[in-house]
């Protein structure tokens, strides 16, 4: 006999302990969830000093204790209510919210699943209060307590009444590593509070308010490490048309990363995670990154609040901007700006000036000498052109510059009037920030003797930029050209995509497309650049479509073209084991330091190193 289908169950409203349970899975994943919020709310309540000492990576204590407003007796049992909150009272101040917390789901979600006791104390109250409430039961308990101006929050036995959410937690360390790094975000968004961590009784970090700029990159080293200040560019952008700034530091492209692990970026002081954003720094490091390396920055967008929605998602690491296309634009125009300003001068600036060693020729019996012929060092491949024996003058290098031509068979004539100039401004006692060619290594490098020391340069890389900065260079002087096609290429998309390419006719003719609406579902592409007349230009096309219903704009087409402009650029660039006169090899000296990103090739390896006289003196160990 069948057994009948039992009838569903009735419906009926959730318990308060059963609620917050549920809202306790989206808000506290691990311990690192529970610290996360708690030092939001301590940093609303306007704390300048946040204590935060935890045991066994924070499952079995965490207590944070700072010294913000506080809260008062009569506040203090709602405050472990759901949905109470101090920070929005109508939809207008949500629509604008500047607080980190809002949702007011925190200490409720931890209280349901831990031991939490909550002691505060306002200025205006002569005595603290504590509050306690133990999972499921959920019942506060008041009682009177001795503590100063502030608040300390005790979670205790974090998951012991949800034994399988337990389960899922990691080893200590990797626990501990998750939470170091919650502490370690909002250390980089407010300078001006003092932080301390303490893990098992042992202090990891004792950081004091950061003011100066000083202050600041001390902090920085302590929590990045000293790598990332030694190599860091200062960004600082405004665009007072939209009220859009950015600050912070990014990496030199040689400081990379084989992981994308220091991306801090903060969104008027909340860290968030963007594709937006993630993509406009891409773009901007694109061609002087070297493939599957990551960027290290630490940047901070400051916007209207009405411009961004932060409540979408419970965690509030995810925001939605209202103008994602502005957003992403300035982004990536600010970083690219300051990326392409990196000279070789700029980067030699960061290290300690030393005094220039005085030239002193050797006996020809102890060194190289010019009257040595050039056959006699040929197994060696070390060439030593002609008046290598003394740091020429930048007047010899004047009148020799002309034989620079070499290098550009094709448009010799603009090559040396671009580069027959007199020497940098950022010169230093005549020495420019790259020094004087001495010689030729291997016929790859070149040997420079700068005014702090020595640089190798690698001769075929620099070229290869310098070629590639000038190509594009001239692409956008002359505008992108277009090609017509003999067969007209028939495009199927979707309604919403024929609608949004119809708007944006003007954007792809700019880039050398010629589109035509045939349909509601059919585009036509009669001209394509003529750079990429062999690309499949049907899938660019709609990967530019997909890039601009996604971030609002796309660089796809423009970065195709210098791709294939990057590949024109090596193989038009100078070759390994070609001999360069000293002018040729000053002259390509003196175009690096004129030439944009000219510290990497267009595959994002370095095209020269400095070696400063205290680095050669520690190699021989002189002054020891």
């Amino acid at each position: 006999m069948q057994k009948e289908p039992s009838q569903p169950s009735s419906i009926h409203l959730l318990t308060p302990q059963l609620a917050n349970q549920i809202a306790a899975g989206e808000v506290v994943e691990r311990p690192a969830s529970v610290v996360k919020e708690l030092l939001e709310n301590s940093l609303d309540a306007g704390a300048k000093s946040v204590a935060l000492e935890v045991e066994q990576g924070g499952v079995r204590l965490i207590r944070l204790r700072d010294d913000g407003s506080g809260v008062s007796k009569e506040d203090l049992p709602l405050a472990l209510s759901r949905h109470a909150t101090s920070k929005i009272t109508v939809l207008e101040d949500l629509e604008a919210v500047m607080s980190l917390g809002f949702r007011g789901e925190a200490l409720a979600s931890i209280s349901s699943v831990s031991r939490l006791t909550l002691t505060s104390r306002p200025r205006h109250q002569d005595q603290a209060w504590s509050v306690t409430a133990e999972g499921r039961d959920m019942e506060p308990e008041m009682a009177p307590a001795a503590h100063p101006h502030g608040s300390t929050v005790e979670v205790r036995d974090l998951f012991f009444n949800t034994p399988a959410r337990r389960k899922f937690l990691r080893t200590e360390k990797t626990e501990f590593n998750h939470l170091e790094e919650v502490v370690r975000r909002l250390a980089l968004s407010r300078f001006d509070v003092s932080f301390s961590l303490t893990h098992n009784a042992r202090t990891l970090y004792q950081l004091r308010p950061a003011i100066s700029e000083l202050e600041r990159e001390r902090r920085l080293s302590q929590l990045l490490g000293q790598p990332f200040i030694e190599h860091a560019l200062v960004v600082d952008m405004q665009a007072e048309a939209s009220g859009l700034r950015l600050y912070g530091w990014i990496t030199q492209p040689t400081h990379s990363r084989s992981q994308a692990d220091q991306q801090y970026f903060f969104v008027n002081g909340r860290i968030i995670k963007d594709k937006v954003v993630s993509h406009a720094v891409r773009q901007a490091y694109q061609d002087v990154l070297y493939n599957g390396r990551h960027p290290a920055f630490v940047l901070y967008l400051e916007l209207d609040p009405a411009l961004v929605d932060v409540n979408v998602h419970p965690t509030k690491h995810e925001v939605r901007f209202r103008e994602s296309r502005l957003v992403h634009d300035f982004i990536y125009r600010s970083l690219h700006r300051v990326i392409a300003q990196m000279t070789p001068a700029s980067v030699l600036e960061q290290a300690a000036p030393v005094a220039p060693m005085p030239y002193q020729a050797e006996p020809a019996s102890s060194g190289v000498s010019a009257a040595v012929p050039e056959q006699q060092f040929s197994q060696n491949r070390f060439y030593l052109p002609p008046q290598a024996t003394s740091v020429p003058s930048a007047t010899a290098v004047q009148r020799q510059i002309a034989q620079y031509g070499q290098l550009y068979p094709s448009d010799s004539n603009a090559v040396v009037d671009s580069v027959n100039e007199a020497m940098p401004a950022d010169a230093v006692d005549g020495t420019p920030p790259l020094g004087f060619a001495l010689a030729q290594l291997h016929g790859v490098y070149i040997l420079s003797q700068s005014a702090t020391g020595m640089i190798l340069v690698d001769m075929h890389a620099a070229h290869e930029r310098i070629v590639y900065e000038r190509m594009k260079q001239a692409l956008t002087d002359e505008r992108l050209r277009s090609q017509p096609l003999l067969v007209p290429v028939s495009l199927s998309v979707s309604r919403r995509e024929a609608d949004l390419a119809e708007e944006q006719l003007d954007l792809f003719a700019r880039l050398g497309f010629g589109l035509q609406r045939l349909s509601d579902e059919t585009l036509v592409i009669r001209e394509v650049p003529v750079y990429l007349a062999k690309a499949d230009v049907q899938q660019l096309v709609r990967d530019v479509l997909a890039d601009l219903f996604e971030l609002g704009g796309s660089r796809r087409i423009e970065n195709h073209i210098n791709e294939l402009l990057g590949t024109m650029a090596c193989h038009g660039a100078v070759r390994a084991n070609r001999h360069l006169t000293l002018a040729e090899m000053n002259a390509l000296l003196r175009d690096m330091e004129r030439t944009e990103r000219s510290g990497q090739c267009n595959h994002g390896r370095p095209t020269w190193v400095p070696l400063s006289m205290n680095e050669l003196d520690k190699l021989f160990l002189r002054g020891q």
